[in-house]
């Protein structure tokens, strides 16, 4: 007895087929089942589709592309570049390190430069400073006007100061931090004129918008350190944005000394100069400009002293813009405001103070 269930006699040799068919073959392959010829023409494959011509066709290797177009034609193949220029050109790239399979890590301006052993301290220059000793004409300029021409140069100032923190710290686009700044700033400047310019209505918007910044950050889905971070970079924005209304509750007199102090200040720390040698030479500019502001006002020769108060909060300011490697946007804006927001609390206190 077999384990095999009764079929036709297969010839030896022959393998198994499970459901009964006999194989297939090939011209040219013959089977001992198929001895028949016009058998074997029955199972020969016949070929009904369209075919063309090969002959005409030169081997693809042969042609090389066109030296002058260097346009790969259909008999053409594509050059693949030198592996070891293309190795050097990768090696030569600035701020690239070689390719490697699984990727390199990118680092920051600010780390290469720490790395590199140079400082991350980067000054706005020139053009910042430009636009900053404008910006303080305007305002010593809008305040000998009256209040409410302050209040045009003093907006522009608070917008650009929030946003240029954000930038500052690397948090862009920010909407609803910048927005939130600035509508404190808004809020603390119409609680001044409602207050017939009383500072306390400074210190009432800080705390109100330190508040709601809190309540907003709690309110956020982020991960703890990055609400952290974000409402810190808030409440400073939104600080120094209320800080710079100030200027409107300063004395006129005092606002338009200080703000040409600051203007000179600024202008004088952008000239090539030793950092030691440009902040005394910046220091005894806004004393000058003071002097010369002062005499035009009722202050006197005590505008040298409040001309030099503000030059140094100023300063702080400008250094402040200057941290960590900070880009050309960073520059024009945290670079241009914040030496002016720095100095609005130095302009009334000290005015108040000399008055």
């Amino acid at each position: 007895m077999t384990d095999q269930p009764n079929r036709p006699h297969q010839p030896p040799h022959q393998p198994y087929d499970p459901y009964g068919q006999q194989p297939q073959a090939w011209p040219g392959q013959g089977y001992q089942g198929h001895e028949d010829p016009q058998a074997a023409q029955q199972y020969t494959q016949q070929w009904q589709g369209q075919t063309w011509e090969t002959q005409n066709h030169r081997s693809v290797s042969a042609q090389a592309p066109d030296p002058e177009t260097a346009i790969l034609t259909p008999q053409s193949p594509a050059r693949r570049p030198d592996a070891p220029a293309a190795a050097d050109a990768g090696a030569s790239a600035p701020g690239y390190g070689p390719a490697t399979v699984g990727g390199n890590t990118r680092v920051t301006d600010a780390q290469r430069a720490r790395t590199e052993g140079r400082s991350p301290i980067i000054e706005p220059g020139l053009q910042p400073a430009a636009l900053t000793a404008l910006l303080g004409l305007l305002l010593a300029g809008a305040a000998a006007v009256g209040t409410y021409a302050l209040l045009v140069p003093l907006v522009i100032l608070q917008a650009v100061t929030a946003a240029g923190w954000f930038r500052l710290n690397g948090m862009w686009p920010a909407r609803q931090g910048i927005a939130l700044g600035f509508a404190g700033a808004l809020a603390a400047d119409a609680a001044l004129l409602a207050s017939d310019r009383s500072p306390s209505a400074i210190l009432g918007t800080l705390g109100v918008w330190v508040l709601l910044a809190l309540v907003l950050q709690l309110r956020s889905h982020a991960d703890p350190d990055e609400r952290m971070y974000g409402l810190m970079a808030t409440v400073a924005a939104s600080a120094l944005a209320i800080v710079a209304g100030g200027y409107l509750a300063a004395a006129a007199d005092a606002v338009t000394v200080g703000s040409v102090a600051v203007a000179v200040a600024v202008l004088a720390r952008a000239l090539p100069l030793p950092t030691p040698a440009s902040v005394v030479v910046s220091l005894l500019a806004a004393a000058g400009a003071g002097i010369a502001a002062g005499s035009v006002t009722d202050l006197g020769t005590s505008g040298a002293l409040l001309g030099a108060g503000a030059a140094a909060c100023a300063l702080i300011g400008h250094r402040v813009a200057s941290y960590d490697y900070p880009s050309r946007f960073v520059h024009f804006t945290a670079g241009v405001a914040l030496p002016l927001a720095a100095a609005a609390p130095a302009v009334y206190v000290l005015g108040r103070a000399l008055a």
